[in-house]
């Protein structure tokens, strides 16, 4: 809902309007709780994937509160470059970057097992790929008929499905408890079915920032549940604190830099992606608060800014950053269009990011309080995936492609032993499951024709012809 007191309605409009600081800065603290934990996530679950997150006795566990440090910091920084802009860099609009979940599926599998050593290849794959991401800015607007519903809508089910796994590992007690008698049990389920009852309350019962902060505070409340039962101690949060530096800067290259294939051409295919998903981004941002279209200066500004701002990360440490669709519903809902307001939350982000005791909290979360706080989020990915696929007119030919995509994907993803006699770079981009289903999707949607006669599917459907929208005709 619309507060005309903080300004006239054109003045709501008006990306380049400075409301009253009092104003500003509550409403700029707002966005960042509303992306807070989808944020520093991919961090916690890379780590956990290399062997020195929760639950692990790894002595590289102290990383993760330097990961979780750089997701904050760069998602400011990221955020500046959108909100201030640097020359044709930035949209000049209130777009909220952080930590993408799409490049999960390509991070995990890089890092899987190898600790530390296993960054260096990650983040040479984010530099370049974001020196990528950044070019696709000058072209982002003659791909976008490569990639329609069909195939977006696709890959962001793919990436929540490749994704859901992580979940409910967590829920359990995390991949180092798997094997043991804790991993599983009443209690650790328990912990993480607070979190999940509480955010679907506040989902659905209450408005406003209650409703948007629906996970954040259901870790919270989660969080006091470990307390209470004896998961989490007073003692052991006053260590992490005492632990955590009160301040401390990015290093450059503090896990140096190896160029592999299989890196740059994951981050590199991934950004077409990321690209395309913030081109809907500013679209949403530009409709819902100012009531027009996206101009191409800010689309091309917004996709330098995501690409610029993922290769700054990975220089110090941080992971690809996107645009946040949560924060498009955000200012549809306040009315307020103030690129000035998200510089303030970015300030915050940077503040946060610069704070090691912040993220020193954070680690002392358990890891089946996260897991429900994991569980719903990328739950939300798969069903964003399927809401953006029910604007696909289902026809045969639509269907093929579709079944053949999620078919290959999916099952390389679950069964990646398939292809143990290829070489490493193609079991790590084909076992992703995520790329191959986005290549097959985007190949068959250019070169098959228009329409499928009838007889060309009817063998194949087992009888489920499909009587929804949009009917196979």
């Amino acid at each position: 809902m619309t507060d005309n007191s903080i300004g006239t309605a054109e003045q709501l409009r008006d990306p380049d309007y400075t409301p009253p600081l009092s104003r500003a800065i509550p409403l700029g603290i707002q966005h960042v709780l509303a992306m807070f934990v989808s944020n520093v996530t991919p961090a916690i679950i890379v780590a956990g994937a290399a062997g020195f997150g929760f639950g692990s006795n790894s002595p590289d566990f102290p990383e993760l509160l330097y990961l979780i440090q750089m997701s904050m910091l760069f998602a400011g920084v990221a955020t500046l470059l959108q909100t201030i802009t640097l020359g044709p860099v930035g949209a000049g609009l209130p777009i909220v970057q952080g930590t993408s979940f799409a490049f999960l599926p390509i991070m995990i599998p890089l890092v899987a097992g190898k600790g530390v050593d296993g960054l260096a290849a990650l983040f040479g794959g984010v530099i370049i790929g974001g020196v990528f991401h950044a070019l696709l800015g000058t072209v982002i607007g003659k791909i976008r008929f490569a990639l329609p519903p069909l195939v977006t809508g696709l890959v962001v089910t793919m990436i929540g499905l490749a994704l859901v796994k992580v979940g409910i590992q967590y829920a359990a007690g995390g991949v180092p408890a798997i094997g043991t008698p804790e991993y599983g049990s009443l209690l650790n389920w328990s912990a993480a079915l607070v979190v999940i009852v509480v955010t679907l309350g506040l989902k659905f019962f209450t408005r406003g920032m209650l409703s948007i902060s629906a996970v954040l505070i259901g870790l919270i409340v989660g969080y006091i549940y470990a307390l209470a039962v004896g998961m989490l101690s007073f003692e052991a949060i006053a260590t992490s604190w005492e632990r955590s530096a009160a301040f401390a800067l990015p290093q450059p290259f503090k896990y140096g830099f190896e160029f592999s294939i299989a890196a740059v051409i994951g981050f590199c295919l991934m950004a077409f992606i990321s690209a395309i998903e913030t081109v809907g981004d500013v679209s949403g941002i530009c409709k819902g608060g100012a009531n027009r279209e996206a101009r191409d200066t800010e689309i091309a500004g917004a996709t330098y800014a995501d690409g610029l701002g993922t290769a700054i990360a990975g220089i110090f440490g941080g992971f690809p950053n996107t645009s946040f669709s949560q924060n498009v519903g955000l200012i549809a809902m306040t009315g307020v269009m103030s690129r000035h307001v998200v510089t303030c939350g970015a300030i915050f982000l940077i503040i946060c990011g610069l704070i090691p005791k912040v993220g020193g909290i954070i680690r002392t979360v358990p890891i089946e309080v996260l897991g429900g706080g994991v569980i719903v989020m990328f739950g939300m990915v798969v069903a964003a995936g399927i809401s953006m696929l029910s604007d696909v007119t289902w026809n045969r030919r639509n269907m093929v492609i579709f079944a053949i995509s999620l078919s290959i994907g999916l099952g390389l993803q679950l069964e990646p032993n398939a292809l143990q006699h290829m070489g490493q770079t193609a079991r790590i981009l084909l076992t992703s499951g995520l790329l191959p289903a986005a290549a097959i999707a985007i190949v068959l949607n250019l070169i098959l024709p228009e329409e499928l006669a009838e007889e060309a599917t009817e063998e194949v459907s087992g009888g489920h012809a499909g009587q929804g929208k949009g009917s196979l005709k």
